[in-house]
């Protein structure tokens, strides 16, 4: 799919991932809805990118207001033909605690409602929008992007709510991309290692430095910029569907 006069809605617009990928859409000249919570900064950056953003308040486990901020993006740029998904929470907790107490089960909930839940909430509504868009190359009508973490994989300590998510998005990328493939809709999913989120960039330097220094090469955190760059190439390229590609440099997590 061509970028250029694309429409993409980002969901977690407004910080880290999400926002470094709705900057990198609108310049290679994709509108793009920026779509988050309203203490977010999503109404700021939608404003410093022009005429070509627009900023939707929607939590994406709330149907009605995702349905109406999907609406509204489609009303206001005629259609939608890319949906990325980078809205997300983090949370920890050990199965028992230092006393064998059990995990409350509240943060767990919450952690799969949002991640994964929240994910497949908008992948719903907004692949039936993409329906309704003419067929391009190979017929092809829309791209949706998940974000999954390499915790779906090497899940740490304390991180089973976390990667109990993130796997869920691995897990259901393929069927999703099977469901759609009738429709034109490719699905793929990117799992990113350790990058310079807000969440990371709140640690000391030294941490930071640690973090990065685990990572075989390049030694750093990775670069929003670099996830941005990846989903511009999953969007351009027609043959990447029913994959979850791992952007972490190599790095496969040790238990804590």
């Amino acid at each position: 799919m061509d970028i250029q006069q694309s429409v993409a809605v980002v969901t977690g617009g407004g910080s880290g991932l999400g926002e470094a990928t709705a900057r990198t859409l609108v310049a290679r000249g994709a509108s793009v809805a920026v779509l988050d919570l309203s203490k977010s900064n999503g109404a700021g950056i939608a404003q410093e990118l022009g005429d070509r953003a627009v900023f939707l308040e929607a939590d994406v486990t709330n149907d009605a207001q995702l349905a109406a901020a999907l609406s509204q993006a489609v009303e206001h740029f005629g259609a939608v033909h890319v949906a990325v998904n980078c809205a997300g929470i983090a949370t920890a907790g050990r199965t028992l605690g230092k006393g064998n107490e059990p995990l409350n089960l509240g943060p767990f909930r919450k952690t799969i409602e949002v991640n994964l839940i929240g994910t497949f909430n908008v992948i719903r509504f907004v692949a039936a929008h993409m329906a309704d868009n003419a067929p391009g190359d190979d017929g092809e009508r829309g791209v949706i992007i998940n974000t999954a973490s390499v915790a779906a994989f090497d899940g740490q300590i304390g991180q089973a709510a976390y990667s109990a998510s993130k796997g869920g998005v691995v897990g259901m990328t393929l069927p999703i991309a099977r469901d759609l493939s009738r429709t034109g809709i490719r699905c793929c999913t990117i799992a990113p290692g350790i990058f310079e989120t807000p969440m990371l960039m709140g640690l000391p330097e030294p941490a930071r430095q640690a973090l990065g220094a685990s990572i075989p090469f390049p030694q750093r955190l990775g670069r929003p910029a670099e996830y941005a760059a990846l989903a511009c190439q999953i969007i351009e390229n027609s043959m990447l569907n029913g994959e979850t590609i791992r952007l972490d440099g190599a790095i496969r997590m040790a238990p804590k």
